[in-house]
């Protein structure tokens, strides 16, 4: 008998009326607000306008769904489109299986697009943003424990996750939470980048290549200890060569650019002091115009007492004639 465990949540979905709640969704959507929220303070702490961030989001965040969910569809066909599988469930995102390969990759194209329309370079849009996706896939890792989903190898350690379900061949028992292991990964890769930037002044992208190579050694480790089906190469899981590649393209990036592009961009979107410079002459012109008003207005009072002191002097001068 367990001592202690992680229980799992006896539904993902509760229902308000009509309307269905979702654990896996309310995770991904708390993720997302998360990522966008800490991205721009970093982005306005750079010198970038307040709103630049979440205005690229708009591109990155459906692309990036997309992206995620056509990884884990072609990835893992045979869930769909095997026989007695239903290929309408390949649009059942709300049902988990987002591949975070896929989501970066069309994620990225989607804010190539947003920032291209904003003459804002994509390098430091990345830079700013990357702790904000690692604290998101954090979050968004607890949708898998609302699935009861992507567990490891039985175990019987005191935070191990009880599994109930015994629905698409889950076995009940208890396994290793790899999903909290990842979240709490994330987590850590999320506080490196932030340390490594402010230290070392991060620039022309090399900050996202450090998320993106810690996170990749990181999920390596993690993905050998699933048990979920996937696809093996060479014996390997297909997740893990892509960590393995991922990580040293990764890589490659972070020492090329250092030595191509040393330090940071001095301006990461056109316009932004221009607009701070212009608010300021315009405040700078109203005082004027108010110093302008007093001054007008103290030389009509001069203009008075003298007209009123000429006046009084000539009527004294008619009565002593």
């Amino acid at each position: 008998m367990e001592l202690a465990y992680i229980p799992s949540p006896s539904r993902g979905v509760i229902h308000l009326g009509p309307i269905p709640l979702r654990g896996y969704a309310f995770c991904i959507i708390i993720g997302v607000f998360v990522a966008v929220w800490l991205g721009n303070k970093r982005w306005v702490a750079r010198g970038g306008r307040v709103g630049t961030v979440a205005d690229i989001a708009v591109w990155a965040v459906p692309f990036g769904l997309v992206g995620g969910r056509l990884y884990h569809v072609i990835t893992d066909y045979q869930l769909y489109f095997s026989e007695g599988r239903d290929w309408v469930d390949a649009f059942k995102i709300w049902e988990g299986g987002l591949g975070i390969w896929g989501a970066i990759a069309l994620g990225a194209l989607g804010a190539w697009i947003g920032c291209r329309r904003r003459g804002i370079p994509l390098p430091a849009y990345a830079d700013a943003i990357a702790p904000g996706i690692a604290l998101a896939q954090a979050i968004g890792r607890w949708g898998n424990w609302f699935n009861q989903e992507l567990y490891g190898r039985p175990t019987e350690v005191p935070w191990a996750l009880e599994i109930t379900s015994s629905t698409d061949g889950r076995v009940p028992g208890t396994y290793h939470p790899t999903f909290l292991y990842e979240s709490l990964w994330c987590i850590g890769v999320a506080l490196l980048v932030i340390w490594a930037d402010r230290r070392f002044k991060l620039g022309h992208g090399r900050a996202f290549a450090l998320y993106v190579a810690a996170y990749c050694a990181g999920r390596a480790w993690i993905e050998y200890m699933r048990v979920d089906d996937a696809h093996h190469i060479l014996g390997v899981r297909l997740n893990v060569w892509t960590a393995l590649i991922v990580f040293l393209l990764a890589v490659t990036y972070f020492v090329l650019s250092a030595r191509k592009r040393p330090g940071r961009e001095p301006v990461v979107e056109p316009g932004a002091s221009d607009g701070e410079a212009a608010g300021e002459d315009e405040a700078a012109g109203d005082d004027k115009a108010s110093d302008d008003k007093v001054s007008q207005d103290e030389a009509e009072a001069d203009v008075k007492d003298d007209v009123t002191t000429g006046i009084k002097d000539e009527a004294e001068s008619t009565k002593k004639t």
